[in-house]
């Protein structure tokens, strides 16, 4: 039911373990050209989806490359040692993503509506993160020892400043020439368990908008010149599929019941008929998230600068971070 959900709602799968999740249990068997490794650690999972061939792109709804998710529940709750370890995870697995000298140039991207809160963590990791570029002008002497160039943008949406997102980071790209360009952004999950607990990580870049039916054009080696890795986490769950997860409970139910079973009349086709009429109001496009969201961004964001910061900052630990942060 969930498949045929996300289709006839236009709904994009932004996390790769999700889509590999939802295609390998309508087949019960492995995706050919997908590779997929997990590892286990006391406050997270950490599982790494390699897509390896063309021919699963088009089953995956990405292109080749590797996705990374970490899953924490833990970061909804207020524990400083589990969200240091989380932070720590991230950073490690983020470094595996690039190889760059001392001297790189590194520009960050905090993609997303700076006023619409589920979609403020981009620019919300850039107020946490340390930049440096800047410095090598004025205190050269000051850096000298694990601290690469860093600057940010948070360039807004569309809607904000009438210019395409891209163009904006494609013309700062152009002036500064980046050797790595790391890019934040919210995305939508499939599971309502996944809000504000989940960050992925990928080398193929990020499509902003894709998970919400508001795809603008991609962030990528391809369309910047530069090599580019996403992060983002997921802050909305698409309403239909709420309301196609609460009958599917309903049905597993009912059909452990014979007694019910037989006096149950309701088809996939009529559930989705329904939901379809009742979120018409929105286009059939509304999105759910939970009302503590202002609490989570700002510890996921605090998290996945930290992570940025000790990565690029060879120099940098987590308890240095710490300080810089406060």
């Amino acid at each position: 039911m969930i498949l045929e959900c996300c289709k006839s709602f236009n709904i994009n799968l932004d996390l790769a373990v999700e889509a590999h999740e939802l295609l390998r249990g309508q087949t019960g068997q492995e995706i050919p050209g997908v590779i997929v490794n997990e590892e286990q650690y006391p406050n997270a999972t950490v599982t790494i989806v390699k897509i390896t061939e063309k021919s699963a792109e088009p089953l995956m709804g990405k292109p080749c490359g590797n996705y990374i998710t970490i899953e924490a529940p833990i970061i909804r709750e207020n524990n400083r040692e589990a969200h240091k370890e989380v932070t720590q995870i991230l950073s490690k697995h983020l470094s595996n993503l690039f190889s760059l000298p001392e001297d790189a140039n590194i520009l960050l991207v905090g993609l997303g509506n700076w006023n619409a809160t589920p979609d403020a963590l981009g620019p919300r990791v850039i107020d946490y993160s340390i930049v440096t570029r800047h410095l090598y002008q004025y205190a050269p002497q000051e850096l000298q020892g694990g601290m690469r160039s860093v600057s940010s943008l948070a360039p807004g949406v569309l809607g904000i400043t009438g210019i395409e997102t891209a163009e904006i980071i494609k013309g700062v790209v152009d002036k500064i020439k980046p050797d790595l360009i790391i890019a934040i952004d919210s995305l939508a999950a499939r599971n309502v368990n996944r809000i504000s607990t989940t960050i992925q990580l990928a080398d193929t870049g990020i499509s902003p908008g894709s998970g919400v039916g508001n795809q603008r054009k991609g962030i990528n080696e391809e369309t910047m010149g530069v090599k580019t890795i996403a992060i983002g986490v997921p802050t909305v769950v698409h309403a239909a599929i709420i309301v196609q997860d609460t009958f599917n409970q309903i049905f597993q139910a009912i059909g452990s019941n014979p007694s019910l079973y037989q006096n149950f009349n309701i088809s996939p086709e009529i559930v989705q008929q329904a939901t379809a009429r009742v979120l018409e109001p929105f286009g059939g496009n509304l999105m759910v998230t939970p009302r503590e969201i202002d609490d989570l961004i700002q510890e996921t964001a605090k998290i996945i600068a930290g992570a940025i910061s000790i990565s690029v900052h060879p120099s940098i630990t987590a308890e240095d971070y710490n300080l810089y942060l406060h």
